[in-house]
């Protein structure tokens, strides 16, 4: 890791559109549709290690990947080596027609990474589509059961989740803010239980084991008012993101889950777009807890931002299901399998084992979590500090004692966001609001490149804790 340093001979740092003028002088608009239409967003022309280059020549401290994704930071050589021996090859082929060698190259190793405890990968481009490929899975193993149960048509999923923004993966997923203006359209078919949030949910005088018992009691209430045999599948973040903020799963907690799946015959889906592939500590965050899942959704650092490619690893005994009925998965994607997003990936999961990457997320994980803990545990608006490998959250208040949230009109985590990117900071973190209840609630997440030294964890903190001094004192 280290400031970005141009490569010898690279070539010049091109200026965007929106900076070019035209012969009277006047700005050329951008054709671009940004996220928000009235605010212009840095342009990022270069990227070297963990840190990203405007083109105005700031250099920015990358401390979340992007959204969790740039595993191995920007620009690794042995990565474009990969993809450009692939474009060589084979660019594109058609996954309803042919299979190619770079998605079985990479399928068999993601295979392989499970101890053969999922037998199939499905190659997607993005986390969303692997969503829809797992809700539509679940709904084809019942059809195609010996004795088919096509009743199973409802699934359950939590609050304060996220698990995509097409109509079908934001039904899942209880983003409020998101979903609003789409309700009318999304499937009346899903529900919603509490997460797993012990910072606001678990009572004084409860233990672990008992707030457990409690969510899993959650779980099967809810069972029982749609009917047991009714409900398809269960789905949940193994450890939430963006949403709700790293909150990792209390011991038991997954496997309390489900038990209640197995005692109904529901399928027990996992969601790892964010978690999963090593940002946690493990490949699989499930690893951890023990709990290996029916169907699970990976993609973040599965390709690490070099090409968009996401995948649903499926359990042995659903495909045993599919293979014994029609033989084939009613589904597809264009870009399915896509061999340069796969040379890509699969070249990425190779760095990881070879440079020995998961212990340093582990060491450095605790590294994060013991500075953030030591530089903000007093802070009087500092409620919560959480997380797992280098996935950590910082959750904001405004009475520590209360536990009172900052109101919405406060937009405080934007704020920090904002802040970071000043020159006097550089430092990019991911805002979150709304976790409490859908409105309120404000946290930030680190989420830095499994390659990070103890130096730069060191710099990230440090950088963190003045925006948060500017923004809240």
């Amino acid at each position: 890791m280290g400031d970005y340093t141009p490569e010898v001979g690279a070539a010049p740092v091109p200026t965007s559109p929106e900076k070019q003028a035209d012969s009277t002088g006047i700005k050329v608009s951008s054709g671009v549709l940004y996220h928000q239409l009235r605010d212009e967003p840095l342009n990022i022309v270069g990227g070297r290690g963990s840190y990203l280059l405007t083109e105005d020549g700031l250099e920015i401290l990358d401390a979340t990947c992007g959204a969790a994704v740039s595993c191995l930071g920007h620009s690794d050589e042995r990565v474009h080596e990969a993809i450009l021996d692939q474009l060589k090859k084979i660019p594109y082929c058609y996954s309803m027609f042919f299979t190619n060698s770079a998605a079985e190259s990479l399928a068999k190793l993601l295979v392989d990474s499970t101890g053969g405890k999922m037998s199939r990968a499905y190659i997607v481009s993005s986390g969303t589509e692997a969503v829809e490929a797992a809700v539509k899975m679940a709904i084809q193993y019942f059809t195609e059961l010996p004795v088919p149960e096509p009743q199973r048509v409802n699934f359950i999923s939590r609050k304060s989740s996220y698990h995509g923004n097409t109509l079908g993966s934001l039904a899942v997923g209880h983003h409020a803010s998101r979903r609003r203006i789409y309700e009318s359209l999304l499937s009346k078919n899903i529900h919603h239980v509490p997460q797993c949030y012990p910072y606001r949910r678990m009572n004084t005088n409860e233990s672990t084991e008992q707030y457990v018992a409690r969510l899993a009691q959650e779980l099967e209430d809810e069972f029982q008012r749609l009917g047991p045999n009714t409900v398809c599948a269960f789905v949940a973040e193994t450890m939430p993101g963006a949403t709700l903020g790293c909150v990792p799963p209390l011991p038991g907690y997954l496997k309390a889950l489900k038990a209640v799946c197995k005692r109904h015959g529901a399928l027990f889906i996992l969601d790892e777009v964010m978690s999963g592939m090593g940002r946690t500590g493990t490949l699989h965050a499930w690893e951890q807890e023990n709990v290996v899942p029916d169907l699970q959704t990976i993609a973040k650092g599965l390709g690490a931002g070099y090409a968009p490619i996401a995948g649903l690893l499926i359990n042995k005994h659903v495909v045993d299901t599919l293979n014994k009925g029609t033989g084939a998965f009613v589904h597809s994607q264009t870009y399915q399998g896509h061999p340069v997003a796969c040379a890509a990936a699969y070249r990425v999961q190779q760095i990881i084992q070879e440079d020995n990457l998961l212990p340093n997320v582990r060491a450095m994980g605790e590294y994060l979590g013991q500075r953030l803990h030591e530089r903000l545990d007093s802070h009087p608006h500092v409620g919560d500090i959480r997380g797992r490998g280098l996935f950590w959250a910082m959750e904001f208040v405004q009475d520590k004692e209360t536990k009172e949230p900052y109101p919405p009109s406060k937009a405080i985590s934007r704020t920090l966001h904002a802040t970071g990117l000043k020159p006097g900071h550089a430092i990019s973190v991911i805002p979150g609001s709304g976790g409490i209840d859908g409105a309120n609630g404000d946290h930030i997440i680190l989420a830095p490149p499994y390659n990070t030294t103890r130096e730069e964890i060191d710099l990230i903190v440090d950088r963190t804790v003045r925006v948060i001094q500017e923004v809240l004192g």
